[in-house]
């Protein structure tokens, strides 16, 4: 039976209905707006292809993920105020009475590139989305870490020289962490440029790389995956060897491991899934989900 997958994003919901195998049968894209607007249109997609055996979803957070939380399958302090409380995971459940399975939405990419990506056949590593927002999963033996929540790689503090970079920062919550520094919305405001109208060599791409590699070297030395997936809109292939440079440089061959030899290309990769990531991880949520046979949790 077909499996339902929902990549429930900032800015729009990726709904598709699909096969285990990764096959994508039916998509849509519904914009991101209000609760009720937006999960009309989504439970309408999936009820005019049901049945389905179940339903996955890759979402955007904060999001609880505390089976013992009352609060299990809600929006939590997101910038995105009408949807905070909003019972996520309930709401498609009540609908479609399927199996629900919730996972962040970066979870739900790092399941999609451990099966099908730039992490097929690695067990432990990092998957960063760096695009309306910075997002990170880590998946440890193939499956994704959750503390007392999920992981806000996002959110960790860098070093920010302000006589170099004088922009404050625009995280709401934090300002100048890495999500308020180096998202494209960040890098927009900083240059009073849209991102797609700056040219490769803006110094623009310097600092979003230096801020990058500094976060790359944070997680290496804290985490130490067999690879770093980056993702997500602002990663345009001209910024990888600036990362990958700068990266070997703050290292100066501290961590010592075959994979860090060379030129990083393989150990920092971009995905190949080519912005499908996120709606194909839900759909293994669903099929976890539909093999359980009962409502799951990230």
């Amino acid at each position: 039976m077909p499996l339902g997958a929902i990549e429930a994003g900032g800015t729009k919901f990726v709904c598709a209905v699909g096969l285990p195998s990764g096959e994508l049968l039916h998509q849509t894209r519904i914009p991101t707006s209000t609760p009720q607007e937006t999960m009309e249109r989504v439970v309408a997609f999936f009820r005019a292809h049901q049945p389905l055996a179940a339903v996955g979803i890759g979402s955007f957070g904060p999001v609880q993920l505390n089976r013992d939380s009352p609060r299990f399958g809600f929006i939590a302090n997101t910038p995105k105020i009408a949807w905070r409380s909003f019972n996520l995971l309930g709401a498609v459940q009540r609908a479609l009475e399927v199996p629900v399975a919730l996972d962040t939405d970066v979870n739900a990419a790092a399941l999609a590139e451990a099966r099908w990506g730039a992490a097929a056949g690695i067990r432990t590593f990092l998957y960063v989305t760096v695009g309306t927002g910075i997002g990170g999963a880590a998946l440890v033996g193939g499956i994704p870490l959750h503390g007392l929540t999920h992981p806000e790689m996002g959110h960790i503090r860098i070093p920010h020289d302000r006589t170099l970079d004088p922009f404050p920062g625009i995280c709401p919550s934090h300002g100048d962490c890495l999500e308020g520094l180096a998202c494209g919305p960040a890098i927009e405001a900083r240059w009073q440029t849209p991102l797609s109208m700056l040219p490769g060599d803006h110094p623009a791409w310097t600092l979003e790389a230096e801020y990058l590699a500094l976060a790359c070297v944070n997680w290496m030395c804290t985490l130490v995956p067999e690879r770093i997936v980056l993702g997500g809109g602002v990663m345009q292939a001209h910024l990888f060897p600036l990362i990958r440079a700068r990266v070997r440089d703050l290292l100066n061959q501290y961590l010592e491991a075959p994979e860090l030899a060379g030129e990083l290309d393989r150990y920092i990769a971009p995905s190949p899934l080519e912005g499908r990531a996120g709606v194909l991880g839900a759909l293994l949520l669903a099929a976890q989900a539909a093999d359980s046979g009962k409502l799951a949790g990230g």
